[in-house]
């Protein structure tokens, strides 16, 4: 994402960092999050990262698995000048070849693929193993390899590995913490932004926007400037209960924009189209949301404050960098993102704005765990995340009024159920779809025609992949009884076994 010089101070330059390079392996994200969770602090970059771009030097490297052979024509290589750096650097499958591969090319290609669960038992002789490959074993540098991935929850003690090479081996502190961070990202705003200087932003109520906007209201009080579009697809009573939470409990000076008419208007008669869906939706989000900043502006510069508002708030987490920079790369649109559309550009390039994005460094997690430093209530914290398109995208097809009305109904009874039972936090996201199909049923001892609702609920920690929550036949059972029986115009409830991949975890 562009940005004009508000990002925040690097924390590689106050904490110890590993640095994992990105071969393109579905997994490398959580080498970089098992490593946070041990307190140590690592960054992401792809594997083609130039050692004499780089203005740090991080205590260790690692390199990540991928989809490769070395001998492949494309396949990815590092930067030989890491292996000249001094610092311990550890290969996971792709990467303990790629070290192989440099030291003397010793990788035979094989002749089948495996993949799956496999054990692996090893003797320890006199603390000596003959090593895989005979020219690491003459190497003294300090190169370590595996193949197999200990950043993964089905490898037993895989976190201990990666402690006793980020720690024991590589010397890295364990001084990561949110306390740390959020008192320098305090800091960090303040002198940035100045005794004068006012922030804009755009919330939603959901947990990253309502943890940006708490930690810009601590840094600078009420020259920051929150402001709620309702595009008629929130959830049921949502405007309010936002509206509340951040007025009254967080003490943020919001400005609520009922544009509800506007979007529902324009949604007609898009039927099959998601993306041009989301595409309407950003685009009429950004239009409303640019009319009121230029309202605020001008009250912002009447006002006995005199400070001009020149930045925007950007709720950006490291799963949206990494997104953007990993290897693989973004290949092709699967669906607009609803975070990281096109209104920073346009605060920026029509209103002069700088982007101000304090949580681009975290995960999901660490952003909540920086929620409670900020006092923020345990039930926004733990918040399920909810799209910026809102029930639109849970609408497959044409979205109007009524069907809004039937997703929405048909969603609170879900989650109101989920909570009654006890389960709300075992659950990362849970929602009701609404079909673009009807289907036949009984109903008062005749048959019917009416619609079927979509019920999915998945479990996941950086909601780059997810697997889905088993509910007892008897939970759902009393769910889809309570929404056939209290929502009009819906016969059928079905739950969606579809985890991530192959699955998004939203429907459109």
């Amino acid at each position: 994402m562009a940005n004009n010089g508000a990002l925040p101070d690097e924390p590689h330059k106050s904490f110890d960092t590993i640095l994992t390079l990105d071969f393109g392996s579905q997994y490398t994200h959580l080498i970089t999050r098992r490593l946070r969770e041990l307190n140590v602090y690592s960054e992401m970059l792809p594997c083609t990262q130039k050692l004499e771009d780089l203005s740090w030097k991080p205590k260790g490297i690692i390199l990540s698995g991928g989809p490769y052979s070395v001998y492949d024509n494309d396949a990815p290589h590092v930067d030989p000048a890491i292996f000249e750096l001094g610092v311990p650097i550890l290969g996971i499958c792709y990467g303990l070849q790629e070290i192989a591969w440099h030291n003397g090319k010793n990788v035979v290609a094989g002749t089948e693929r495996e993949f799956g669960h496999s054990e692996l038992k090893a003797k320890r002789f006199d603390g000596h193993v003959d090593l895989l490959f005979k020219d690491l074993e003459d190497d003294l540098k300090p190169l370590y390899g595996i193949q197999f991935h200990p950043e993964v929850t089905h490898t037993p003690r895989g976190i201990k590995l990666l402690e006793n090479f980020a720690v024991g081996i590589c010397k890295a502190k364990q001084d990561w913490t949110m306390d740390k961070f959020v008192d320098k990202e305090l800091a960090r705003i303040r002198a940035l932004v100045g005794e004068k200087g006012q922030v804009l932003g755009a919330v939603s109520g959901g947990v990253d926007s309502t943890v940006a906007a708490k930690l810009m209201h601590e840094a600078i009080g009420d020259r920051f400037h929150a402001v709620l579009v309702d595009n008629g697809c929130m959830r049921l009573n949502e405007c309010e209960q936002v509206k509340k939470t951040l007025t009254e409990h967080l003490g943020i000076n919001l400005t609520v924009v009922d544009a509800s008419d506007l979007f529902l208007d324009g949604l007609k008669g898009i039927t099959d189209n998601p993306e041009a869906k989301r595409k309407f939706i950003g685009g009429t989000f950004i239009d409303v949301f640019e009319a009121e900043a230029l309202k605020i502006e001008k009250a912002a510069a009447d006002s006995p404050k005199a400070g001009k508002i020149e930045f925007f708030l950007q709720g950006t987490l490291y799963p949206d960098v990494i997104e953007s920079i990993s290897f693989k790369g973004p290949s092709q649109t699967i669906k607009t993102h609803h975070n990281v559309g096109g209104l920073p550009e346009r605060m920026m390039n029509g209103q002069g704005l700088k982007l101000i994005e304090p949580l681009r460094e975290l995960f999901k997690d660490e952003v909540r765990e920086m929620g409670r430093k900020l006092g923020i209530p345990h039930d926004l914290i733990m918040r399920h995340p909810f799209p910026g398109p809102g029930i639109a995208i849970r609408v497959l097809g044409e979205v109007t009024r009524e069907q809004v009305a039937i997703a929405r109904k048909a969603d609170y009874i879900f989650i109101e159920e989920i909570k009654a039972a006890g389960l709300y936090d075992q659950i990362s996201q849970a929602f009701a779809a609404l079909l673009p199909v009807k289907a036949v049923g009984v109903m008062g001892d005749k048959r019917v025609h009416q619609q079927v609702i979509s019920l999915r609920a998945v479990q996941t920690t950086d909601f780059m992949t997810a697997n889905i929550f088993r509910f007892d036949w008897d939970f759902l059972e009393r769910v889809s009884t309570r929404i056939v029986n209290e929502v009009d115009g819906v016969c059928r409830v079905e739950y969606d076994l579809t985890s991530k991949p192959p699955g998004t975890i939203e429907m459109e």
